[in-house]
């Protein structure tokens, strides 16, 4: 088999590797944002800039996430330029 195959076959592996992983990561940061959320609303001692607080570091956490991903995305593909 020729080299440059087998590099290809093993990019293509890692990349389906880091997506699943990648997407199974975001399936648990969603369910985690749905129990923080139904939390949230029901703690009425929570003042409004707690519950502020915390919407804030979700949408900043998802903005990381997708950050991460487009990164990484790129790094693939220049990867896959020179297969």
């Amino acid at each position: 088999m020729d080299q440059k195959q087998v590099f290809k076959q093993m990019v293509e592996f890692n990349k389906s590797a880091f997506n699943n992983a990648f997407n199974a990561m975001i399936m648990v940061q969603d369910q985690n944002e749905t129990l923080a959320n139904t939390m949230i609303t029901q703690a009425t001692w929570l003042p409004e800039e707690g519950k502020k607080a915390v919407q804030e570091w979700v949408d900043t956490f998802k903005k990381g996430r997708e950050a991460y991903k487009k990164t990484v995305d790129e790094a693939f593909k220049k990867v896959e330029e020179f297969v």
